[in-house]
């Protein structure tokens, strides 16, 4: 039977819980008082994981106890909201909902769109007229009620647990950076005068950032390879919807969340921050020869 600190009983389950987290089930302990700890309570050591009171105690490494912050799985400052920035792109894509139902107009300003009217109409509007901010504002407009209902529960029940083994900043790289490749494939692949709109980029990001997470803590993968997997379904079986950024999301989340929870920690912020950067790259060439064509 595992052993267990005073004050956090096992409550009869076979699976360990987190000392400092009753609710979360895992099967990681510090390395020096081997208690269990999520990975929101795991602080990186030399051999192993750490729990934050071991970090505060003394690291043993010669330096003073101040000196050993309290990291994520990826290396990001443990937050007190792990949640904030959730929450934070959650309310901007409501809040773009909102605006976008009192003002339909403004709908057409925020799309998606490679250029329109199609030649020979003149003037046109659209990323290959410059207007590359679309790439962006595209990823937090929605139209319909069920997109953006689908799009913010996935974000919520995704982002939360991404957030707290990444970080903030981490977290934020990953959405923003999936969510430009979904938009950057799309504009390439998809007509030019098609207009596409909505976060699925971004959270089919989130879903392959979350598979290699899993992966690399040793969860269960069914689940989420299901969710992933019926996702799919949809995006090949259904009318209008924009595949390229659901493959472009995922795509670009699997290569930045490897990066993310497998850099190893003495170049962890070179390999982590070069592959956002590869992406960006990517995303950025795709841009430039879409423009190129429709020009």
């Amino acid at each position: 039977m595992d052993d267990q600190a005073a004050g956090s009983p096992q409550d009869a389950r076979s699976v360990p819980v987190c000392y400092r987290h009753q609710d979360r089930e895992t099967g990681i302990r510090c390395t020096r008082c081997e208690r269990p700890i999520c990975p929101e309570c795991m602080v990186n050591a030399s051999v192993g994981f750490q729990c934050p009171e071991c970090v505060r105690s003394g690291s043993g490494t010669g330096h003073a106890p101040a000196a050993s912050v309290p990291r994520t799985l990826a290396g990001g400052t443990v937050a007190a909201d792990p949640r904030l920035l959730t929450k934070i792109l959650l309310g901007i894509n409501l809040a773009v909902f909102v605006a976008v139902q009192v003002r339909p107009s403004l709908l057409r300003d925020l799309y998606l769109i490679g250029v329109w009217p199609p030649a020979p109409f003149l003037p046109t509007a659209g990323v290959a007229d410059g207007e590359w901010y679309r790439l962006v504002t595209s990823m937090f407009t929605h139209e319909q009620i069920w997109h953006i209902a689908f799009n913010m529960l996935s974000l919520w029940w995704l982002g939360g647990p991404l957030e707290q083994a990444l970080g903030r900043a981490r977290y934020l790289a990953l959405y923003l950076i999936s969510g430009l490749a979904g938009s950057a494939l799309t504009y390439l692949l998809a007509s030019g005068t098609t207009a596409s709109l909505g976060a699925s980029g971004a959270i089919f990001g989130l879903f392959g950032a979350t598979a290699v997470l899993m992966r690399r803590l040793d969860y269960d993968m069914r689940p989420i390879i299901a969710l992933l997997v019926i996702n799919l379904i949809f995006t090949f079986g259904w009318a209008d919807i924009a595949w390229q950024a659901h493959i472009g999301g995922l795509v670009a989340g699997v290569v930045i969340g490897y990066a993310m929870v497998h850099a190893p920690r003495e170049r962890r912020a070179l390999i982590q921050y070069g592959s956002c950067g590869l992406v960006l790259g990517v995303v950025v060439l795709m841009t430039l020869l879409r423009t190129a064509q429709l020009t």
